[in-house]
């Protein structure tokens, strides 16, 4: 059974995310997309562009020293311009690390993303980690 376009589209994002290929990451996206970010840290709130978008994953390697990792665990698509991804992601900051399960959720379309709403699964830990 062949893999909805939509989630092979995420899965490629995770790709050039996972190897710092914002290139090919950034032409996976809408020009205005808008990636939400919770929380109450400096990172929290709404990346609003693509080049907002690539700066805040650019500013994640930059935290953490290049030690940021996220594993992909599942990709799920509704057909209609909807994906749900799930990951663990890991990092280091100075002498504190953490490993937290997160999704994001997409909208997809014409075959770019163009809003990512990310949940975690702990919001004080997060916020904690990158204040």
């Amino acid at each position: 059974m062949a893999e909805h376009p939509d989630s092979a589209l995420v899965r490629r994002g995770y790709a050039a995310f996972g190897t710092g290929d914002m290139e090919t990451l950034g032409s996976l996206m809408t020009t205005d997309v808008v990636h939400h970010v919770p929380g109450n840290n400096p990172l929290s709130g709404h990346h609003k562009g693509r080049d907002a978008v690539l700066g805040f994953y650019r500013r994640l390697g930059e935290e953490t020293n290049g030690s940021m990792q996220v594993e992909l665990e599942a990709v799920m698509a509704d057909g209609r311009g909807h994906v749900m991804s799930f990951h663990t992601a890991r990092a280091d900051r100075g002498d504190i690390g953490i490993e937290i399960r997160e999704g994001l959720f997409f909208t997809i379309v014409g075959g770019k993303i163009t809003d990512i709403d990310q949940c975690t699964e702990d919001i004080d830990e997060e916020d904690k980690f990158w204040s």
